[in-house]
């Protein structure tokens, strides 16, 4: 994948972890980080349970990167509290 697929990919999903998490989002910058952060962290824990993480640039890929940025929005929120 590229790195403006990567970039579009985290920011989507990083906006949208946000949107579920925090209710609203976090900023370009912020989102396109988690996004990508949650990306390798949803890869790896789909690949734990032997299902496929990130592949390319499709629907998958978001739900994966999705559920990663949330999981990383719960650590974070639960190490730091919720503000």
């Amino acid at each position: 994948m590229s790195i403006v697929a990567w970039i579009v990919l985290g920011l989507v999903a990083g906006f949208l972890a946000s949107k579920t998490m925090n209710h609203t989002g976090s900023g370009v910058i912020i989102d396109i980080v988690l996004g990508v952060v949650g990306a390798v962290v949803g890869g790896f824990l789909f690949h734990l349970v032997g299902a496929v993480g990130v592949d390319g640039f499709n629907l998958w890929s978001l739900f994966v990167a999705f559920v990663g940025a949330v999981v990383v929005l719960a650590v974070k929120h639960a190490i730091m509290g919720r503000g």
